[in-house]
């Protein structure tokens, strides 16, 4: 659900999640940056991909009220309750076939991504029959290669009738998550590597350049 600009002078600020993080320094960093969630991967085809007992590890470091998402794309149901069952995770985020009975089968809040590399899942009356359980949409550029490829995708393409919250991926990047945010005033934007020097491994920096510029799109929002 896109906002109004009245709605975000008054209500809103835009959320971030940093995606695949594989070090518990990157961790930390991401907290004191004051990001609202960090993900972890566990889906098979990513680069990211990591076991259930590394996160348990690197969720230690995560400061309080800042929330662990798990990562699938087309997991087992056994490969997802044993994720959950180590990281205790807050939010599911999936990224692949999976049904909405399959997702609200693990009795958490999930988000559903939107592969818009994949022109006839971006309908909104098809992806609220579809996903009548999920707590948001994540509109990503990956097709059936999953997500964390870096390209970006015509954002005008979002669905502008949706009653859920709207999440922003795909290719987002220190130079562009302000135009972003400006051209579709999401409920909050996801980014993976574009934080990155490498698969996996943030860049401190880039980090904080991303936090810098998501919040001076809110300014300039609230001041407009």
């Amino acid at each position: 659900m896109s906002l109004t600009t009245g709605q975000r002078r008054t209500l809103f600020r835009t959320r971030i999640k940093f995606c695949g993080m594989t070090r518990p320094g990157d961790v930390r960093l991401a907290s004191e940056l004051g990001v609202d969630a960090v993900g972890f991967v566990f889906a098979q085809k990513s680069r990211r991909r990591i076991r259930p007992e590394e996160a348990r590890l690197m969720r230690n470091a995560l400061a309080p009220l800042v929330d662990a998402v798990a990562l699938f794309m087309d997991n087992t149901a056994e490969e997802v309750r044993d994720a959950i069952r180590q990281v205790r995770p807050t939010l599911l985020q999936f990224h692949g076939s999976e049904d909405d009975a399959f997702c609200r089968g693990f009795g958490l809040p999930w988000v559903k991504a939107v592969p818009m590399g994949l022109a006839d899942k971006s309908s909104a009356t098809a992806l609220q029959v579809r996903y009548p359980g999920a707590a948001a949409f994540l509109f990503d550029s990956h097709g059936e290669e999953g997500g964390g490829t870096g390209e970006t995708f015509d954002w005008s393409r979002i669905p502008r009738s949706l009653t859920k919250p709207v999440l922003l991926a795909g290719g987002l990047n220190p130079d562009n998550v302000f135009d972003a945010i400006m051209a579709t005033m999401p409920w909050g934007v996801d980014v993976a590597s574009g934080i990155e020097g490498a698969p996996g491994v943030k860049d401190g920096d880039q980090m904080r350049r991303f936090v810098e510029e998501v919040r001076r799109a809110d300014c300039h929002v609230e001041h407009s």
